[in-house]
């Protein structure tokens, strides 16, 4: 292993971007980001209908607008999540101390299994919504597509974002290790 508790010993160095691309982690992050933007931007461009008897517009979904809120909003907050996490991504290397280490990979671990629950519950909701969804409300069949995009990488996010905690946990596995190893071996340690 290299000195330092996962790359600390590398604290303060130069930024290398080609590094910080290659990570698993940043790669699902930058995935879940874009399965974000898939989700939202498809309820918002093709998520609301109104017919011509009607004024108003109503949600694809069954015609219940908490529906499509629900999927727009879990998508938007998770693109801000997505940005806010790729930046401590580009800032975790420059960390010096263990516990602020620890303190971001734990925060890693729960938001990352947070957002793989708020997906499976999106997933399941927009999914029944779709399946109780009457023909008559949409005999054109507008914006099947888009609703249907959006239930399904519901579902692929559900995956990003369980893969983001599991590699989160595995490191704080190895930031754990690498912690417990230096305070048994500190003159074996690197400055």
């Amino acid at each position: 292993m290299e000195g330092g508790a996962y790359g600390a010993g590398k604290a303060g160095g130069a930024f290398d971007p080609l590094t910080l691309v290659r990570q698993p982690h940043t790669i699902l992050r930058v995935v879940s980001w874009v399965f974000s933007i898939v989700v939202f931007g498809s309820i918002v461009n093709e998520g609301y209908l109104n017919t011509p008897l009607e004024g108003e517009e109503f949600c694809i979904y069954n015609r219940n607008p908490n529906a499509c809120s629900y999927g727009v909003t879990v998508g938007v907050l998770t693109f801000i999540t997505c940005l806010l996490y790729l930046a401590l991504d580009v800032y975790f290397p420059q960390i010096s101390s263990v516990k602020d280490r620890k303190k971001a990979v734990l925060s890693d671990i729960g938001v990352s299994a947070f957002w793989a629950f708020l997906w499976f519950v999106g997933f399941c909701y927009l999914a029944n919504q779709w399946q109780v969804s009457k023909p008559k409300d949409n005999p054109l069949n507008e914006g099947t597509d888009a609703a249907r995009a959006a239930i399904a990488f519901s579902f692929f996010s559900i995956f990003t974002w369980s893969l983001s905690a599991a590699l989160a946990v595995r490191r704080f596995k190895d930031l754990t290790f690498q912690e417990e190893y230096n305070t048994l071996f500190p003159s074996s340690a690197q400055p």
